[in-house]
């Protein structure tokens, strides 16, 4: 398997006045094209911060990070910029979406923001709305929409752009069971049809379990690795 996001003695700290707080200590992973990896641990344990440092949101105090078998380190800030414009899809507990643009906007945003045009990308951008079951709702705007609908219009901005990742931040953390199901079932299909890896952070073993692989932090650490429901 091909190797897609790595790291090596990662370290995160940071600085509260006088104290320095390690949040992750000698982080070493190895995740491959196509799994889905759920991180999990209890609040205050790292796991989102491991995310970000992995997307290019955040810097490592100490330690390398590999998307792609490309060093981050080794980017200029405009590089990295544009590697998370292009190589990363962001899915958020909040959504994230402008409230004031349409669906269809929100969706064009990673192409508008990257200098495309839109018409080449018309085509694609129909066929994610119907992967996400949201061509009826193309003019509407973010309060038209349920939660889950939101957050399927956050899913089809994040593949906008045709990343090779998706990170997902408690993507069903703000969804009722029923929704967190559908939302669920869709990044499932969007990893096994489409192969895009997916890594996303979760408190809940149900949503875990869509996945083929769990990694456990606790107290900035990596405890456990274990195959999900594979």
């Amino acid at each position: 398997m091909t190797p897609m996001i790595e790291t090596e003695k990662l370290y995160k700290t940071y600085q509260l006045g006088e104290v320095a707080v390690e949040v992750l200590k000698d982080i070493n992973l190895t995740i491959h094209q196509g799994e889905f990896v759920t991180i999990m641990g209890p609040s205050g344990s790292g796991k989102s911060t491991l995310l970000y440092l992995v997307g290019g949101l955040d810097q490592p105090t100490a330690g390398t990070i590999r998307l792609g078998g490309t060093l981050l380190s080794g980017l200029s800030d405009k590089e990295q910029s544009i590697m998370r414009r292009r190589q990363v899809g962001f899915v958020f507990q909040f959504y994230n979406l402008v409230p004031n643009l349409t669906v269809e906007d929100n969706i064009l945003l990673p192409l508008l923001l990257d200098g495309k045009k839109v018409k080449p990308h018309r085509e694609r951008l129909e066929n994610i709305m119907e992967t996400v079951e949201l061509s009826d709702r193309k003019d509407h705007t973010p309060r038209e929409l349920s939660g889950g609908q939101q957050q399927r219009v956050a899913i089809a901005r994040a593949l906008m752009n045709d990343p090779e990742v998706i990170l997902a931040d408690e993507p069903t953390g703000n969804l009722d069971s029923r929704t967190t199901e559908e939302v669920m079932l869709l990044l499932s299909k969007i990893n096994r049809e489409q192969g895009k890896t997916i890594v996303q952070v979760s408190h809940s073993v149900e949503t875990a379990a869509y996945g083929n692989r769990i990694i456990q932090v606790k107290d900035g650490k990596v405890w456990d690795e274990n195959e999900g429901n594979d």
